[in-house]
């Protein structure tokens, strides 16, 4: 019994002693995780411990050996040996790849194998976003865009913007392999004042480190044509140059402009060149209505201006009349307040004379009864001498 208790614990102990050899052993070698953007370099490093000149090897994910203490044992050179020394063995992967990631070993033989693993990861940042419309946008109607991040690693965030303010869109997100394809659909009504206005899609990713991929989009709204007339002088007289511009706006512009006169034919002097009509030298029989028609695939439009030719005969005699009719109006006027003074005046003048002549009626009834009192003798003498007081 008590052999067998001895061999029991002999074989606790030396299981004891064993792991913590191997936490020891396993401490010769270090290695630390990698991170890289596909197409950059990544740096794999091993740090060694009381390296005692044994056997060194790094290998790959697949445990191909890369070097065999400093030589290269790998015919791929983008593996490159940087530093190998007692305390560090470091290499470089140049255009780091997907199917590069994975563990890399890194092995010291000595009397026992320590080996740790560097991982590697290589992420895949989106390129400037692709924008596709489902169908031509019609002012009225409806317009679809959809963003689309074909290729990240991990999955990008697409994010649509108007005037600095976002538009809320249907993301998803599609797992192809080690990447994935990302889209962001959104859908507003359009009018024609939306046409050329700027739609943005944004990529965001931890590759591009706050940076942003973008994609501007330039609203393509179709409308049907507006057709106004514009005269290069509002006044025309006979022997004048006269130019009519037809200003046509439309998606998709319009492809002719139709001069015409309505009711009559255009005069063989006018001209026409594009949205130009034009009159050399005008004369009394190119008087009319003139009209400018457009049209595209979503409706058409005209509009029309009045041309009347003066005589120059005729403008000038009404220039003329015009000085003499304001200086007429003008004295008219004058007289008019001089004989509203004269008026006041002689009416001020006859109210003043009328109340001096009841003043002076007033003062001679007066005397009249002083002289009636006087004779009546001294009756009346109270009476007298009240009056006059």
């Amino acid at each position: 019994m008590a052999s067998a208790h001895t061999i029991h614990g002999c074989i606790v102990l030396g299981i004891f002693l064993l792991s913590t050899a191997g936490r020891v052993l396993s401490q010769e070698v270090q290695a630390e995780n990698v991170t890289v953007t596909e197409g950059g370099t990544a740096e794999i490093s091993c740090q060694l411990h009381q390296y005692d000149g044994s056997i060194v090897v790094i290998q790959n994910p697949v445990r191909q050996t890369l070097f065999f203490n400093g030589t290269r044992a790998l015919k791929d050179e983008r593996f490159q040996l940087i530093e190998f020394n007692q305390k560090l063995v470091k290499i470089h992967l140049l255009n780091a790849k997907l199917d590069d990631e994975g563990g890399y070993f890194c092995q010291l033989y000595t009397e026992d194998t320590h080996h740790q693993i560097a991982t590697l990861t290589v992420i895949v940042p989106p390129e400037n976003p692709l924008v596709e419309v489902s169908e031509q946008a019609v002012e009225g109607g409806e317009v679809e865009l959809t963003c689309i991040a074909p290729r990240t690693k991990p999955a990008a965030t697409l994010t649509w913007r108007r005037d600095r303010r976002e538009l809320r869109g249907f993301a998803s997100k599609q797992e192809n392999g080690k990447t994935f394809s990302i889209t962001n659909t959104i859908r507003f009504p359009v009018e024609r004042r939306d046409n050329g206005e700027i739609v943005t899609c944004e990529a965001s990713h931890p590759a591009l480190k706050g940076q942003k991929k973008q994609t501007q989009y330039v609203l393509d709204v179709q409308y049907s044509p507006t057709a106004r007339i514009q005269a290069s002088q509002a006044v025309v007289r006979e022997g004048d140059e006269l130019n009519l511009k037809c200003d046509v706006t439309g998606n998709p512009r319009p492809a002719e402009i139709i001069w015409s006169r309505l009711n009559d034919s255009l005069p063989e002097r006018a001209q026409i060149q594009g949205d130009l009509l034009t009159f050399s030298s005008l004369s009394l029989q190119d008087n009319g209505t003139y009209s400018c028609q457009v049209s595209n695939k979503h409706g058409r439009s005209s509009d029309q201006y009045v041309l009347v030719v003066y005589d120059p005969g005729a403008i000038i005699e009404a220039q003329t009349q015009v000085p003499y009719a304001v200086i007429g109006g003008i004295l008219a006027l004058l007289v008019f307040l001089v004989i509203c003074v004269l008026i006041v005046m002689v009416w001020c003048s006859v109210r003043q004379k009328g109340s001096y002549l009841t003043h002076e009626a007033s003062g001679l009834d007066e005397h009249g009864e002083a002289r009636e009192a006087f004779l009546n003798g001294g009756e009346n003498h109270k009476r007298k001498e009240e009056f006059f007081i």
